[in-house]
């Protein structure tokens, strides 16, 4: 009976045994397939992608990273969403749900505004009556020149649109079917290189970044250098201002922690490979900080940007302990000086003050429109220097609303004082006129 209990032990023991020597071996070795969500296949999301997983593979066998195409950032985050990719690029403008997290911000997209030289369209609001290609709807460079063309006042009914892949974009802007192109894209692209080259189009350049960040903080002013898509007939002819915006690689939250923190080490460690592959990758950087990047990043990757920062006791075990020994001596410095420099301050506003009375002594006494014109000149040259003052914290915020109180008294003066000197004006020529009848 007992014979019997105990083979199935054993064999049971045997089996288990086996279990977790296959799970140990395996562990280690697994091999991760991952889906990276691109765009189409001309533009550099997809160059990067196709050199990110060439190097991933070479240094981490392991990880597989299959690059798909597809339309664009929007259809990018549904994707990863839904779960039919592990990782993305995308634009930074996107709000990302919270299923999403950041790995790295990548390299900088210009907006490309490329039209026909003979559509006489020289900035963004001579589009209005034109016929514009766009990339197909839900990428990201359609939604992107709907913020710019609001910004200019442009509507959809201002404007023939065309929505097409991109190869077929820049065919309808060679033969002349449209008059303008527009597309969100990394600079030195070969497809809009060899449109530039031929001649027949050109680009224009888009200001006033700083106002359109105030609708899209992703924004940033940036400029294409002079010659970038040729040298020796330069094009552009000069330094052209653009706005531009990140790309961003992006994946789900639910992704292995330390699969994320090799991609990301793979991809600052060997950056020169990358480089080699794909030159926007010299623009990649790590961010110096992770806060107010609009993003929340994976666990993963926070681990490879945190992994050389030392503790906090590490840190500010010296300085804590200078500052225990000293605190005493340093608050009892900081007390005396702070009275001496109030002091001081309000010596320097008193001095401004009596200024302006003898200021507004002058200006109740002139009998001229000049000699107020000039007494004001002094009155805005004092004030002048009280803003310097003020910023270099020679005066204090009290001091100076005290100051500001008689500058204006000051000011209201001299409105009275050329009030009463312009009404007398009329009189004075009327008493000299009659004297002349009389004579």
């Amino acid at each position: 009976m007992q014979k019997k209990i105990a083979f199935p032990l054993i064999g049971l023991s045997i089996i288990l045994v086996l279990i977790f020597a296959v799970l140990s071996w395996k562990t280690p070795h697994q091999v991760y397939n991952l889906t990276l969500a691109s765009a189409a296949k001309d533009g550099e999301y997809y160059a990067f992608s196709q050199a990110f997983s060439q190097v991933v593979s070479r240094h981490l066998p392991r990880l597989k990273i299959n690059v798909i195409e597809t339309e664009g950032s929007q259809q990018n985050l549904e994707f990863l969403k839904n779960k039919k990719a592990d990782l993305a690029l995308v634009q930074s403008d996107l709000s990302i749900p919270h299923q999403t997290k950041a790995v790295a911000l990548l390299f900088p997209e210009m907006f490309h505004l490329i039209a026909r030289e003979d559509s006489k369209i020289n900035k963004v609001s001579d589009l209005k009556g034109k016929r514009i290609a766009l990339m197909p709807k839900g990428s990201g460079s359609y939604n992107l020149f709907w913020v710019l063309s609001r910004h200019y006042g442009l509507n959809a009914d201002d404007l023939k649109v065309v929505t097409a892949p991109p190869k077929e974009a820049y065919r309808l802007l060679e033969q002349g079917q449209v008059d303008a192109l527009f597309r969100v894209i990394a600079l030195g692209n070969p497809s809009i290189n060899q449109l530039l080259q031929s001649g027949k189009s050109r680009l224009i350049p888009i200001e006033q970044a700083t106002a359109l960040q105030l609708f899209q903080p992703a924004l940033e002013a940036s400029t294409i250098p002079i010659g970038t898509y040729n040298g020796s007939i330069p094009i552009p002819a000069e330094d052209l201002p653009v706005v531009a915006l990140r790309a961003v690689l992006i994946t789900h939250k639910n992704v292995d922690d330390k699969v994320i923190y090799e991609l990301t080490r793979i991809l600052f460690e060997y950056r020169n490979e990358l480089i080699a592959k794909t030159p926007q990758a010299a623009m990649i950087h790590q961010p110096e900080s992770l806060k107010d990047l609009g993003f929340s990043f994976h666990p993963g990757a926070k681990d490879y940007y945190y992994q050389d920062e030392p503790t906090f006791l590490e840190k500010y075990a010296e300085p804590m302990g200078f500052v225990l020994s000293a605190s005493v001596l340093v608050i009892s410095s900081l007390w005396q000086f702070r009275l001496w420099f109030q002091g001081r301050q309000k010596n320097r506003a008193d001095l401004y003050n009596l200024e302006l009375i003898s200021l507004i002594d002058q200006i109740n006494s002139a009998q001229t429109i000049e000699e107020l014109k000039d007494l004001r000149r002094q009155l805005f040259t004092i004030f002048k220097e009280v803003i310097v003052d003020l910023d270099k914290d020679r005066i204090s915020s009290e001091s100076f609303h005290s100051f500001t109180f008689t500058w204006e008294v000051a000011i209201a003066s001299i409105r009275h004082q050329e009030n009463l000197l312009r009404t007398s004006e009329p009189e004075n020529h009327l008493t000299e006129d009659r004297k002349t009848i009389s004579k």
